[in-house]
């Protein structure tokens, strides 16, 4: 448990209501277009709305929901809230994919062995996972600050990170607001390494800790939606136009994990 606001049902109400407005948007293609645009398409679930538990039960709820998700070839993209839920998609993820690689954007590591003396939290979650066999190792681990990303592009990086990853599955983690620093990325670099993830063998993906007591004009929940958007766009499969998105991709809007009071 931290202290700020975030999981209550008034916040919750707002973070859903933030990103539902991003759709009176109505776009049709992922704008500006790339080489990755695509048709919004049907077959897209909003699913999985539980209540408060603890961090305990909420992680095994996760994983035996998105269990059900995969199992049937569903990529799964994920909406949150707080990036604790990361740790159990993966645990789901790794029963049928086995370890896979990690393409992490976020102001911390979250590789924390405790967070106020909890074991499952915002700022453990990949500790817990790669302790659980959950990540590829052997794919090597490689960190970029956000200092040596100033002022340039982050097009030729990604292409070190497809390098990097291989043909094996791999999984996003793209956390935007939930403890702000300065000094982060732009935007424009955001679309430039989520499209720049194209060619990957992507088996899921998350968005997490939209903030709505921080986004107060709506602004993260914008281009949070949107960076999901063009996750869609990357999937396996997906070529100009064509929505070839296999069976569904289910957009879930989980919960909040921990009371932030």
């Amino acid at each position: 448990m931290n202290f700020l606001i975030g999981a209550s049902a008034f916040s919750s109400r707002i973070f859903s209501r933030k990103f539902s407005t991003c759709r009176v948007l109505a776009k049709t293609f992922n704008e500006p277009l790339s080489g990755n645009d695509m048709p919004r398409a049907g077959g897209i679930a909003s699913m999985m709305r539980l209540p408060i538990q603890t961090n305990t039960e909420a992680c095994q709820d996760i994983k035996n929901h998105f269990l059900k998700l995969i199992q049937n070839g569903c990529k799964p993209l994920a909406l949150g809230g707080d990036h604790t839920m990361t740790y159990p998609i993966l645990q789901a993820i790794k029963e049928k994919y086995g370890p896979v690689g990690l393409v992490h954007i976020d102001a911390h590591a979250d590789t924390s062995d405790t967070m106020l003396g909890e074991k499952i939290a915002h700022g453990t979650p990949f500790r817990r996972a790669f302790e659980e066999g959950c990540l590829d190792g052997n794919r090597g681990f490689r960190v970029i600050r956000a200092d040596e990303c100033w002022h340039k592009s982050l097009t030729p990086l990604m292409s070190e990170v497809r390098e990097m990853m291989g043909d094996k599955p791999v999984y996003i983690s793209f956390d935007i607001d939930g403890t702000p620093e300065i000094g982060g990325l732009t935007s424009i670099q955001g679309l430039e390494i989520v499209r720049g993830c194209k060619g990957l063998n992507i088996v899921g993906g998350d968005l997490v800790e939209v903030s709505p007591p921080y986004d107060t004009t709506g602004t993260t929940a914008l281009v949070g939606a949107n960076l999901l958007f063009e996750m869609l766009c990357v999937l396996p499969g997906v070529k100009g136009s064509t929505p070839a998105l296999g069976p569904i991709v289910g957009v879930v809007s989980p919960f909040k994990l921990m009371l932030k009071i």
